[in-house]
């Protein structure tokens, strides 16, 4: 990945903690020497040496998924210039993460965990949590990818390379239509 140095996010508490907020990734690998793509969410290891997640079984990703070298990149908000009512030389707030991983595929034995946890993390916050009961058929039409980061690439495009005026002007932008986080983030670069 391209990042120019202004922009590179080296402090991994930074990384992990973006990761944990923002885990619907997209794991990209190579199927029968094509380039492929499946979005998910994504589970950080307590130690944040792996990251888990699951697919359907009949995804074909996974038949070539077992030791090869794989991509997983998480997203945050892009704001376009236009909704900031700023021109290009100005400012392009973005998150942009992006990881390179050895994955693999992982045994039967974790994947009723990897799915409880995904559930707990993903509905705790709701009002009324879902409260799953697993279907044992269900479960073994999916499978469980466990992945050990092998390299960590990251990159904020919050105008750090703007004049602060122009900063600052963007951070009341966001901050005047709610885009409270974003606004806080580009404080803390």
């Amino acid at each position: 990945m391209y990042i120019p140095k202004a922009f590179r996010v080296t402090d991994h508490d930074e990384i992990f903690s973006f990761v944990e907020e923002n885990a619907f990734g997209q794991l990209v690998s190579t199927v029968e020497g094509r380039i492929s793509s499946t979005h998910m969410p994504f589970l950080l290891s307590d130690d944040k040496q792996k990251i888990f997640g699951h697919f359907a079984k009949q995804n074909p990703q996974y038949s070539e998924l077992d030791n090869q070298e794989a991509l997983v990149t998480f997203l945050g908000r892009m704001i376009t210039f236009r909704r900031l009512g700023t021109t290009p030389r100005v400012c392009q707030p973005a998150f942009i993460k992006q990881y390179t991983f050895m994955a693999y595929a992982v045994s039967s034995t974790i994947r009723k965990a990897v799915v409880e946890n995904l559930t707990t993390k993903y509905e705790s916050a709701m009002k009324n949590p879902w409260e799953p009961s697993y279907d044992p058929s269900l479960l073994g039409a999916i499978v469980c990818v466990e992945i050990s980061i092998t390299e960590i690439q990251c990159k904020y495009k919050l105008s750090q390379n703007r004049p602060a005026a122009d900063k600052e002007r963007v951070i009341a932008q966001l901050a005047g239509r709610g885009s409270i986080s974003m606004a806080d983030a580009m404080r803390k670069i």
